[in-house]
């Protein structure tokens, strides 16, 4: 069966070389399934493998693209799932297609309520969220959470689910139209830190009023850089500090000095490899997320949403800091 797909078929540090061409997909084989896609999210470590600077790397060729939704079309042997079910899809790559052979394992059931876009936007954001905040940073009711690049797909989920589970939240990014957006979701303060000069740093003043001077107790920061090395000065006694990732191209350096007299903690957060190291709580994680996306506690929000033909557009939109939230690739004539 062939199908149209993005195809990336070398590393280019340029993401628009990848090419719309034809693949061809196999029949289900044993415990698999064709999901005849919808849509798929668009993601940074798709735009990182086609610059071969993820640290998983695809074999060549390979189609971007790793959390999706869709209708299941076909079923291979021993296949609890049945043609027509609407599921949303999980895996490393070949999400950017019209259709996709996987194995049963990776797909669940649309969660109700959901469209086929938000469906294919909420795994892996809101799974690093949960597991920063909860597994990882132990937050608490009535605490202060300070999120650091808030307009994001992380940093949003990041919000959403620091006030669902009832957080002081302070979200912080680049560009007030965007924060705008953050503080309509329910953030209770929001932080432009784009300092005079161009510059990320611009909040540690303002935090410390927000907090009557004790600052932040737990600091969600995929940004790194600047950001951090100001979050560690409006953060307070024995807070924690998440570090998600370091959008901003700069590796931080913690001053171990301000980690002793505060007594803080500095964590690190890769929720997927979380639940590769304890399968068990991996488990526990991926069906509360499920529990709650279908309770409608989890509601992605989606600034773009561009056709297959369109991805490098798609995925240039998220390079150049232009997405609000998530962006989406849709397929097979699926419209929001």
């Amino acid at each position: 069966m062939k199908v149209n797909a993005i195809v990336c078929n070398e590393i280019a540090e340029d993401i628009g070389s990848v090419e719309l061409q034809q693949i061809e997909l196999p029949e289900p084989g044993p415990g698999q399934v064709r999901v005849r896609l919808k849509a798929c999210a668009v993601n940074f470590p798709d735009l990182l493998m086609i610059q071969g600077k993820y640290q998983f790397k695809p074999p060549l060729p390979f189609v971007p693209g790793g959390e999706a939704a869709g209708d299941i079309e076909a079923i291979g042997p021993g296949v609890s799932f049945k043609e027509g079910d609407a599921v949303i899809v999980g895996m490393r790559y070949g999400g950017f297609a019209e259709a996709v052979v996987v194995d049963e394992s990776q797909v669940k059931q649309l969660p109700k309520g959901m469209n086929y876009a938000k469906g294919a936007s909420y795994q892996t954001a809101y799974l690093t969220a949960y597991v920063a905040l909860q597994r990882r940073g132990y937050l608490e009711k009535g605490e202060t959470l300070l999120v650091h690049g808030a307009t994001g797909g992380v940093g949003m989920a990041a919000v959403d689910l620091g006030k669902l589970f009832g957080a002081n939240v302070i979200g912080t990014g680049g560009r007030d139209d965007k924060l705008a957006v953050v503080a309509s979701r329910g953030a209770d303060h929001v932080i432009n830190y784009t300092m005079d000069d161009g510059r990320l740093g611009g909040f540690r003043e303002t935090v410390k009023s927000l907090t009557g001077g004790r600052g932040a107790d737990v600091i969600y920061d995929p940004v790194g850089g600047d950001v951090f090395d100001e979050s560690m000065r409006c953060i307070n006694w024995g807070g924690r500090i998440l570090s998600i990732g370091f959008t901003s191209g700069r590796w931080p350096q913690a001053p171990v000095n301000l980690i002793l007299i505060k007594q803080i903690s500095v964590i690190g957060v890769r929720a997927g490899e979380y639940g590769r190291q304890d399968p068990v709580k991996g488990r526990e994680n991926a069906q509360r997320l499920y529990a709650m996306a279908e309770a409608g506690e989890i509601d992605p929000y989606i600034s773009h949403v561009l056709p297959l033909e369109n991805a490098v557009e798609a995925m240039r939109l998220l390079q150049q800091r232009e997405v609000v939230g998530k962006a989406v690739v849709t397929m097979n004539g699926y419209q929001i």
